[in-house]
């Protein structure tokens, strides 16, 4: 028999209210903006807003050096060039992230070559990742997607073997963390997003740490945001030794930024406390494959992604998300259409129009195949959207929609 009816068959449909939301901004944002107006002045340097927000986040994630930039993507591309990458070096990353992950490593001319992912935490795999260096590699970029933290001690291991430099995008997750360490704070760089879709928002913006902890490194990461141009004393140094982009934040986001940033914990633990509920949920589901947070990790959840094993089940990952969506739930087939070397760009081996450099520096594969399990997520994963400002009920809703669809689909 049967369990209940679909709602996309006429049963009756789950949700039936509308998700809790909130307002990201308000009297704090308003009054720090204020401030930042009578300055006189916009400009990070000579202000105090952008200071002061990284001072608070430095204290925040128990680091001494950050630099401020313009965008999560920037701030990778900082890094990238405080590194060293240059025309020609391989960086391992990830085949399932946002494109502001690879653009760093194209405008360095350096070449991206795609590891494979661990199937339940969509994270780099140490042991592919140690596959797929060469005598070109020069870093490792790793990936914490959606708020899970990646296996940053076989990653660093591996790092170290090789004298790989390491850089971590953590744009999707902040104060997420890996046997009690911060994100961000194990390899060489951390990069973290602000942008209005991430978890603190300063409209776009970024910040690069400095985990060396050494001046002449952050001195260096702070030029290549700023077109190598040295601003330590009131005499500014204006003969960069090599090109470096202008990718300086504004008083008017270290503002926004400081405001924000007092709400962060309370921010993450929420998103943490809903996605570690919807796990629970539906742990015990047959066909049903939750995401994996790694033992002694902790997830800040960007968003919630399950899979499906569909040879459990009467249905497709795509019936099934259709089937959530028809109980109110909204639910989207995958991330990303693609794994990121099947994107035009790679198939066709051309990032700058009527030319072939840099592909035509190196003989990386960029075939179908070459990380079966990323491609293999993207085609079985249903993303579920988590937010500071739903409710309990919304959370429970999320999870009795999902026991609804599994348990109507399930094989026997």
């Amino acid at each position: 028999m049967r369990e209940e009816e679909l709602a996309i068959h006429g049963g009756p449909r789950v949700k039936t209210d509308a998700f809790g939301t909130g307002k990201r901004f308000g009297a704090e944002e308003a009054k720090e903006l204020l401030e930042a107006l009578e300055q006189n002045t916009l400009f990070y340097h000579s202000g105090t807003k952008v200071k002061t927000f990284l001072r608070r986040f430095n204290e925040l994630y128990g680091v001494r050096y950050s630099v401020a930039v313009s965008s999560g993507t920037a701030a990778i591309h900082v890094a990238l060039g405080a590194a060293g990458v240059t025309v020609g070096d391989e960086v391992i990353t990830s085949p399932i992230t946002d494109q502001g992950t690879l653009i760093g490593i194209l405008y360095q001319n350096a070449i991206p070559v795609f590891a494979d992912l661990d199937p339940r935490t969509y994270n780099l795999d140490p042991a592919s990742v140690e596959e797929r260096i060469t005598p070109r590699t020069k870093a490792i970029l790793v990936v914490h997607l959606a708020g899970t933290p990646a296996d940053m001690d076989g990653i660093m291991e591996v790092a170290r073997k090789h004298r790989l430099k390491v850089i971590e995008d953590c744009a999707q997750s902040w104060l997420t963390r890996h046997r009690g360490k911060l994100a961000g704070t194990f390899g060489d760089y951390g990069c973290f997003s602000t942008n209005d879709f991430k978890h603190i928002s300063t409209g776009d913006g970024g910040i690069v740490t400095v985990n060396s902890g050494d001046e002449e490194d952050f001195q260096r990461v702070h030029a290549f945001a700023d077109k190598n141009y040295r601003r330590f004393s009131d005499e500014v140094m204006r003969d960069p030794e090599c090109l470096a982009p202008n990718y300086r934040m504004t008083e008017l986001q270290g503002a926004v930024g400081i405001a924000q940033l007092k709400k962060l914990s309370w921010i993450c633990g929420r998103r943490h406390a809903y996605g570690e509920r919807i796990t629970e949920g539906i742990r015990d589901l047959p066909g049903v494959l939750p995401p994996k947070v790694p033992e002694g990790g902790w997830s800040s959840y960007w968003f919630y992604m399950f899979r499906v094993d569909e040879s459990r089940l009467s249905c497709t990952r795509d019936q099934f998300a259709l089937a959530l969506r028809g109980e109110g739930i909204p639910a989207s087939p995958g991330y990303i259409p693609h794994v990121l070397y099947r994107q035009k760009m790679f198939r066709e081996r051309r990032a700058y129009p009527g030319s072939d450099f840099p592909f035509s520096l190196s003989d990386v594969s960029y075939e179908p195949g070459l990380c079966p399990v990323a491609e293999r997520i993207l085609a079985t994963s249903i993303r579920l959207p988590v937010s500071e400002f739903f409710t309990e009920k919304d959370i429970d809703d999320m999870i009795r929609a999902i026991r609804k669809v599994a348990r109507y689909y399930a094989k026997g």
